[in-house]
């Protein structure tokens, strides 16, 4: 049973991490589709990794426009 449940635990933590929305090779139409990310902000996102690669999500906030409560609302969804 226990192999099980780590099995599944697993299984769900993988598939989560395979939806997420990788920030240094993603489009404006796909980071647009994140909560509070439009067109303009994506455009921005794009512009700024030109420049400089996200070493980790949280380098997102280094991006004009994006701030502390915006980050926290769609951190789940993101990788490097």
């Amino acid at each position: 049973m226990k192999k099980v449940l780590l099995g599944l635990i697993i299984g769900l933590m993988m598939s989560m991490q395979l939806f997420a929305c990788n920030i240094n090779t993603a489009g404006i139409e796909e980071l647009s589709e994140l909560k509070g990310i439009g067109p303009s902000t994506a455009q921005k996102i794009v512009q700024y990794r030109k420049e400089h690669k996200f070493n980790k999500t949280e380098d997102l906030m280094k991006v004009k426009g994006i701030g502390q409560k915006k980050y926290n609302s769609i951190k789940k969804e993101l990788s490097v």
